[in-house]
């Protein structure tokens, strides 16, 4: 039995879910996201909570009882409040710019480096501190890592973009030999 499978997930006021045989449709004020399911994990909607139960007892039907039900637990969330990341800029002279849809990072390289916007997803900027935003959360944690991956944060100085809260661990640089 899967002990996160087995949960009922709560349908959030102003949240629509629809099943359409292996499909699930979330619609809410924040827009709309779909999901095809595996066949062995059955989706039932009744007194406004979304039940999610395996049809067949094996070892990757409980694995996958759980994730779908996470899955759909966290398109409900997202159609209803949506998801946020926030990145931080740490480094003299790095910054980053939204134009257009776009986010263009200026971290040390001979050139910009651009983010394109996925559907769904905005960015903003606030001095160094970047908000990636959304309605879809593999879309919206996806877009951060991207952005994260440009200039990850070194262990010496601790330049480089990371999560906020995140803690990056400093390793000691080389030390002076004396000779005796």
């Amino acid at each position: 039995m899967s002990r996160i499978g087995k949960k009922p997930i709560q349908i959030p006021a102003g949240v629509e879910v629809k099943i359409e045989g292996n499909k699930v449709i979330v619609k809410g004020p924040k827009g709309e996201l779909s999901r095809e399911i595996r066949p062995e994990i059955k989706i039932e909607v009744s007194n406004n909570q979304i039940l999610v139960s395996s049809q067949i007892e094996t070892k990757q039907t409980k694995a996958l009882w759980g994730l779908t039900r996470a899955l759909v637990a966290n398109m409900a969330k997202g159609v209803a409040e949506g998801f946020r990341k926030q990145l931080e800029i740490q480094g003299i002279g790095f910054r980053a710019v939204v134009e257009g849809e776009d986010l263009v990072l200026y971290v040390g390289y001979s050139h910009p480096v651009k983010v394109k916007a996925p559907m769904g997803v905005q960015f903003s900027v606030e001095k160094n501190i970047i908000t990636v935003s959304g309605f879809d959360l593999e879309a919206v944690s996806q877009t951060a890592s991207r952005i994260r991956k440009a200039k990850p944060p070194e262990p010496y100085k601790g330049k480089g973009i990371r999560y906020v809260g995140e803690y990056v661990r400093k390793k000691l640089g080389k030390k002076a030999v004396t000779t005796g």
